[in-house]
């Protein structure tokens, strides 16, 4: 999937915005946060979780969109879900909720939709099957990279393992192929018909190749 544009991520931003009732999704201060979620997505110790992934999820947002339930509330989730990334940490997800959660507060979303936010956000943990039509749209669109072309695929292992490089190989490859094991194991990788029709396949591939080694 090609990544969005600059210019299309801003165009997408205030889409969102607009999609929770913001009459005027693009003001100064708004602008200004979606300025900072690129920087964050641009830090130096990101090689996978970057403005590259941001822009892919995206693009597959813009495609996939009609699935959802709330759509400006799936892309709002998006641009927060690795909004904070530090890889010695554990509670990046909770911590980019959070400010996902404050800046919906903050710009009057409403407090339904800033909790729904937090809520799909966290859902990126995947450390449960998700629940809802937003959720599993989310979700197929973080592993949408599963299923990529095999290029990519390779592309997203050699970025994720430099990303884990201060981990030593012993202990990094096999807890890396437990992981990927685990998404190997579910009855279905997708959830949504599209992306599953479209990427189930391919990402099972690609999995089984990568646990070989």
């Amino acid at each position: 999937m090609t990544p969005l544009s600059s210019a299309a991520l801003r165009a997408n931003w205030h889409a969102a915005w607009r999609a929770l009732g913001i009459a005027q999704p693009g003001t100064p201060e708004r602008d200004a946060l979606c300025d900072e979620l690129q920087r964050r997505y641009a830090e130096p110790q990101r090689h996978y979780h970057t403005l590259q992934h941001l822009g892919e999820c995206l693009a597959w947002f813009e495609r996939e969109q009609a699935a959802a339930q709330r759509p400006g509330e799936v892309a709002l989730a998006l641009w927060f879900h690795d909004a904070i990334y530090d890889v010695h940490g554990h509670d990046n997800e909770a911590r980019s909720a959070a400010w996902a959660l404050e800046a919906l507060r903050r710009f009057e979303a409403g407090e339904d939709a800033a909790q729904r936010v937090h809520e799909l956000v966290m859902a990126t943990r995947h450390d449960a099957v998700p629940e809802g039509r937003d959720a599993e749209l989310l979700i197929d669109i973080d592993l949408s990279i599963l299923g990529a072309e095999r290029a990519r695929f390779d592309e997203y292992e050699e970025q994720v393992g430099r990303e884990y490089a201060f981990v030593p190989l012993e202990i990094r490859l096999p807890r890396r192929r437990a992981i990927l094991q685990r998404f190997l194991d579910r009855d279905a990788i997708y959830a949504t018909p599209r992306m599953h029709a479209l990427l189930e396949v391919c990402a099972r591939e690609n999995l089984r190749r990568s646990i070989a080694g």
